[in-house]
């Protein structure tokens, strides 16, 4: 199995901020923007300058089929005037038009005022002054010729496609360059630059009765440079040419399984699975903005409702959840939130009790009193300088055990039961609370010893149900950050990519559905 990364693995060396984007004109637009706005009588004003740079490749059976490599420069102006937001963007990057957009903004806030029946004040936050922040990657793929990333992410889908027992490949590499400037009436101004990078490859397998069997990489996304797909375990990285050797024969044993005897099994569930899971049931349920139904319109509420703080059992003794935004090489992990809030760590969920939520200035002022706390933590995103902040996910992660067992000492403790290795499709309620998950690939268990794969396998329970039966949790060993690219939420709609840590987890008594006689088949 490739190697997994431990939570506490160190930083890259640093690398700096790209000079074409410090060549912006920064702070000519921030004087002429944060003036106006003063003149204009603000409580509060932020301008955030941005430059995206998003490629992707597309492979069919070895081939490059789309090609991609595009950014995007703008910048945004979000004032408080008389208690209401206003919000204005803009691509032209000159004085002429910040002083523009942020008059925009302002006459926004006083159109919506008659309609806002609910002042907006903003939790305190330390002056963060001249601020820059990098994340912790080694080669910025952008650094890369393309002819190098098509040669090799294209010579793995070939070298899978070699094998006797698979008959097509589909691969993708997406990676990103992001770069932000904020600056706020405060004297906050940060400066970051953050890389991330995805590459998913997929086997199918098709049988002479027309049927088929896909199988794809578990290596997760993660917020490194090029030296993922190339660096290999040694330095931290993943072993695609590893995984890639044993796709063929885990396929063929797939395809040739028993499907799944529905009933209630025991289950080891790996972090390349359970990472989806805790997104759905602990990462959504637990931003503030949904559990206060601001999200029910898009992406549906939370059952983790603000009064139930300090007193839901979400799960075992065992289940320690937190959010952060430090976290080495997640999606998810900055210096500063897009509201100048530095970034940190605190806790979710400690010992099965829900303590926390994820918050941004505006929701940490107004439900100080009964969070308990008087500052945001950081939760502020936007994806595009055309798109207000609104609260986004941290890495919400399960911790290890300290000096727990492995993978392979919780399979020695279950007489009947399922092992789960990486993520597929999921569907969940409108309260994040009754769910089902997939994977790709499911292997029995008896009497503690792995004994063949199953199909057609899908876990279900209520959320608190299933964090509930938790009762095995690994050591750092087996820990490992997954995650995704495109995480949804808002309206107009917005994706950000966020991380997932978790152990190899064992959970007692869990509901297990067929999947082709729920289908009908």
């Amino acid at each position: 199995m490739p190697t997994a990364a431990s939570p506490t693995a160190s930083r890259t060396p640093p690398q700096e901020v790209d000079p074409e984007f410090l060549a912006l004109p920064r702070a000519a637009l921030t004087d002429a923007a944060l003036q106006t706005a003063r003149d204009l009588g603000v409580s509060h004003a932020d301008i955030r300058i941005e430059r995206l740079r998003d490629g992707s490749l597309s492979f069919r059976d070895g081939s490059l089929e789309t090609s991609h490599d595009g950014s995007t420069v703008g910048f945004a102006v979000r004032v408080v005037h008389e208690g209401t937001w206003g919000f204005a963007a803009g691509v032209d990057l000159t004085t002429d038009e910040a002083v523009r957009v942020t008059r925009e903004a302002v006459e926004i806030a006083r159109v919506a005022r008659p309609l806002n029946t609910e002042p907006i004040e903003l939790a305190d936050e330390p002056v963060h002054a001249d601020a820059t922040w990098v994340s912790a990657y080694a080669v910025n793929p952008f650094a890369i010729d393309t002819r190098e990333k098509v040669d090799r992410v294209g010579g793995l889908c070939r070298t899978l496609l070699s094998a006797a027992d698979v008959d097509h490949v589909d691969g993708h590499l997406n990676e990103v360059l992001e770069n932000k400037y904020y600056a706020d009436l405060s004297g906050t101004s940060t400066t970051q630059q953050r890389v991330r990078l995805l590459c998913q490859i997929e086997a199918t397998r098709v049988d002479p009765g027309g049927g088929f069997e896909t199988m794809r990489t578990i290596a997760p996304p993660a917020g490194r440079g090029w030296e993922w797909l190339v660096s290999g375990p040694a330095a931290g990285c993943w072993d695609w040419d590893a995984e890639i050797e044993t796709i063929p024969g885990l396929l063929a044993e797939k395809a040739k399984a028993s499907s799944v005897e529905p009933g209630r099994y025991d289950l080891v569930i790996d972090p390349s699975n359970l990472w989806l899971t805790i997104h759905e049931s602990v990462g959504h349920a637990t931003e503030l903005d949904r559990a206060l139904g601001y999200e029910a319109a898009y992406a549906g509420t939370s059952f983790a409702t603000l009064d139930k703080l300090g007193n839901l059992r979400y799960g075992s003794p065992l289940m320690n959840v937190t959010g952060d935004r430090t976290a080495p090489h997640g999606l998810a992990t900055i210096g500063y939130d897009d509201e100048g809030v530095a970034a940190s760590r605190w806790d979710i969920v400690h010992a099965g009790t829900l303590v926390g939520f994820q918050l941004d200035r505006r929701m940490a002022a107004a439900n100080a009193e009964r969070l308990g706390v008087s500052r945001s933590n950081g939760c502020a995103f936007a994806d595009s300088p055309g798109h207000v902040p609104i609260q986004r996910m941290a890495n919400v992660s399960l911790q290890p055990a300290a000096g727990g067992p492995s993978t392979e000492d919780l399979i020695s403790g279950v007489n009947r039961g399922i092992y789960i290795v990486g993520d597929k499709s999921w569907s969940i309620d409108m309260q994040r609370y009754n769910f089902q998950f997939t994977g790709q690939r499911f292997y029995e268990i008896r009497k503690g010893r792995i004994v063949g794969q199953l199909r057609d396998v899908a876990y279900q329970a209520t959320t608190t149900d299933f964090w509930g039966a938790l009762d095995g949790l690994g050591g750092e060993q087996t820990y490992l950050l997954g995650g995704a690219m495109n995480c949804g939420k808002g309206q107009p709609g917005q994706v950000a990519a966020v991380s997932h840590g978790a152990p190899s987890t064992l959970f007692r008594g869990i509901n297990i559905l067929n999947t082709r006689h729920e289908a009908g088949r």
